[in-house]
């Protein structure tokens, strides 16, 4: 496929374009919506949002911000550690496969100036589910709270409830004058 060179936006997401369709991949006809549809091991990996409208809904996705693809080909996403109830500097990558287990802290939770969570029960995720974990049991937290891709989030003021509104020229329309 040619690279789309509208313009530099245009460019970043063609990059950072995945399919489920071509060789040893899915063909339109016969993937079902359980395959186009959202899944947690997407969050903060795939973009919920950019995917084409039509035929190819759900079967051609945009990497996260933060995502990146490790050298077997697995998508991984960042997360800041968290040792002994305090959130550290450090930053590891993880596949879905090895995020499994782990409690993982939304990025927006209180810390205080030591990095300590402020309040005794706190937002996470364990195994896709979203529940409150006492702040003992937390061992990673989201580098960011945003978990789209970088058209997506490049859209400002535009209520939450919005963003999943087409906006099928919006690159066309960013081009350099």
């Amino acid at each position: 496929q040619f690279m789309d060179q509208t313009n530099p936006l245009s460019e970043i997401t063609h990059k950072r374009r995945l399919s489920a369709l071509g060789p040893g991949g899915l063909t339109r006809e016969r993937a079902g919506f359980e395959v186009r549809d959202v899944h947690p091991t997407h969050y903060g990996r795939v973009c919920p949002i950019e995917t084409p409208e039509g035929p190819n809904i759900g079967l051609i996705a945009s990497l996260s911000t933060y995502a990146r693809i490790n050298e077997h080909g697995f998508v991984e996403t960042p997360y800041r550690l968290v040792k002994d109830g305090q959130v550290t500097e450090e930053i590891r990558y993880f596949s879905a496969l090895e995020e499994e287990g782990h409690a993982i802290a939304q990025a927006n939770a209180s810390l205080d100036e030591q990095g300590c969570f402020v309040n005794e029960v706190v937002n996470a995720r364990l195994n896709g589910e979203f529940m409150m974990l006492r702040r003992e049991e937390i061992k990673l937290m989201d580098v960011s709270p945003e978990a789209v891709g970088v058209r997506c989030s490049l859209v400002d003021s535009v209520p939450g409830e919005r963003r999943c509104q087409p906006c099928p020229d919006g690159i066309e329309h960013a081009r350099a004058k």
